[in-house]
């Protein structure tokens, strides 16, 4: 079972500090983190911080960081939002590649090459509804894999 998941997104305030938070839920073993490929200063987005602390996540503490080769390098399971994301962490970074999947990858209701969560920044309130349930759902489907695994690859 990996010990250390590294979360990524664009800017690191909207989906990876709350899918982070989510996936960090019920697996104290391991320590999950953000970062964002092209993230700026600042906190989460509020729409979104709203959504996670009506379920109970706290997100007022999260300030937007980039990836680097360090956070990725000290990650056993990087986990991006899209694909385009991977393809991004290949170019940069080819040798984290094999560690690199998407957050979505488990997703029943896209075909297999659609399992990207869109970006929901300064999109309508309904988008941001609907990405926020996405990344829940996928949230829950890896911490049923992650717990499951008993130390063996689940992909």
């Amino acid at each position: 079972m990996p010990k250390r998941i590294l979360v990524v997104c664009t800017g690191n305030i909207c989906r990876s500090p709350v899918a982070a938070a989510m996936l960090q839920e019920g697996l104290a073993d391991i320590d999950v983190m953000s970062a964002g490929l092209a993230a700026g200063k600042g906190g989460a987005d509020e729409r979104i911080a709203a959504l996670a602390k009506a379920d109970g996540y706290d997100l007022g503490q999260h300030q937007a960081r980039s990836i680097d080769r360090n956070l990725l390098a000290n990650a056993d399971l990087i986990l991006v939002m899209s694909a385009k994301q991977r393809q991004v962490i290949a170019r940069q970074w080819p040798e984290m590649l094999g560690k690199t999947l998407l957050f979505g990858m488990w997703r029943t209701d896209k075909p297999i090459d659609d399992r990207d969560i869109p970006d929901p920044h300064q999109r309508s309130d309904e988008v941001c509804q609907l990405v926020y349930d996405t990344i829940k759902t996928a949230s829950s489907v890896w911490r049923e894999k992650l717990k499951n695994t008993g130390g063996t690859s689940v992909w």
